[in-house]
């Protein structure tokens, strides 16, 4: 049988909200709804069966969680659920609850493998990489960014004399006139300072540190790492590229996941070799295939959503 072509970010996640819901008990009126949006086009029949062909290879890891999402008493809020749901589907595991429903109820967000480009009030320009997330807190007295989940390049407008501060949950970063990178990660927040500096203050500490142009540091809430170099290239996915300088495949893989749905994996037996290259981020299924040439692997694609690298000896 030929493999179905894959389907948008955006169609995947409408795909996902609308399972939840009917498994959630759906009303007459949901069920006309979902009815309508399945009929519209060929693309969303075909994430609504793809993803039901995904929910079956999840089914032990992702059912006990779906049971407690489904219960109206354990869950806030649909939304909430949905980006639970939407992480265990698509990646096999879980994120914190609290941190996803921040991304599902923020002011400006990009689905996975969306890169967007915003321009603020204050003609600041905000670069959102995949499955980011902001909400945007401007007022008499500053301008504020509260970054909810992903990254973020910053290139701060001049002229306004309010400061300009990216908040997340482990800190506060203020701009010192520059451009500059912000990063969630599961360790704590990443600032890389592409030009002039940031001024770094912890949740936990009452005194900032400043960061110069081509460092970087990880910040706790209680701690700032030491500031090392800004890797070369670090900013290459505001320009649509993933460059990487001798790096395991697996940590390849991993990046590129985050541009699409479903799982991306290396083979144990490949997961230790090493690449270096450069691999375009708005085609993923390219910057695989571009793999075999350089690599001894193959690619293995059960679904266009489950997908795995493995030695092209097998």
């Amino acid at each position: 049988m030929a493999r179905e072509a894959a389907v948008s970010a955006q169609v995947l996640d409408a795909a996902i909200a609308w399972q939840l819901r009917l498994d959630g008990g759906a009303t007459a009126r949901q069920q006309a709804a979902f009815s309508r949006w399945h009929g519209e086009s060929e693309e969303h029949a075909r994430a609504w069966r793809q993803l039901g062909m995904l929910d079956q290879r999840f089914a032990a890891a992702a059912g006990p969680v779906r049971q407690v999402l489904v219960q109206p008493r354990e869950r806030r809020s649909l939304r909430r659920g949905l980006a639970v749901l939407a992480l265990a589907v698509a990646a096999g595991g879980l994120a914190s609850q609290t941190e996803t429903a921040g991304y599902w109820l923020a002011d400006q967000r990009t689905a996975t493998g969306e890169v967007r480009a915003l321009r603020l009030a204050d003609g600041t320009q905000v670069e959102l990489d995949t499955h980011s997330a902001i909400d945007i807190r401007f007022d008499a007295n500053e301008r504020r960014i509260v970054l909810q989940s992903g990254d973020i390049y910053v290139k701060t407008a001049h002229g306004d004399s309010r400061p300009f501060i990216v908040q997340t949950a482990d800190g506060r970063l203020r701009a010192l006139g520059t451009q500059f990178l912000v990063s969630r990660e599961a360790g704590g927040t990443r600032l890389g300072v592409v030009q002039s500096a940031v001024a770094a203050r912890p949740a936990h500490l009452a005194t900032e540190q400043v960061i110069n142009q081509g460092q970087q540091v990880l910040m706790h809430k209680g701690a700032l790492s030491a500031p090392s170099s800004l890797p070369a290239n670090s900013d290459a996915w505001t320009r649509g590229m993933l460059v990487v300088d001798n790096i395991r495949l697996a940590d390849l893989l991993e990046q590129l996941a985050r541009y699409r749905s479903g799982v991306l994996r290396a083979a144990p037996e490949v997961a230790d070799l090493r690449i270096t290259g450069s691999f375009p981020l708005h085609d993923t299924d390219l910057a695989l295939r571009a793999l075999q040439p350089t690599l001894p692997v193959r690619i293995e694609q059960r679904t266009p959503w489950w997908v795995t690298v493995k030695t092209a000896t097998e």
